[in-house]
């Protein structure tokens, strides 16, 4: 059995609803994504956090995460 799925806003322990796929472009290559779950509360505020730096590639049901990604 797999542990739920928890969203990643700092103290947030409700179940993610959303993926955001992400990658920094300096560290990472373009193929990889990084994941962070949002729950309904937090997936606007994660989001601009991560597009204000051109991070945010996108986001996707969390039941959707592509393999490989992580």
């Amino acid at each position: 059995m797999s542990d739920p799925l928890v969203c990643s806003a700092k103290g947030c322990r409700l179940p993610a609803r959303w993926a955001l796929l992400w990658n920094n472009p300096k560290l990472h290559a373009p193929e990889r994504r990084k994941v962070w779950l949002a729950c309904e509360d937090h997936r606007v505020s994660l989001g601009e956090y991560l597009s204000v730096r051109g991070f945010l590639g996108e986001t996707v049901p969390a039941e959707a995460i592509p393999p490989g990604a992580g």
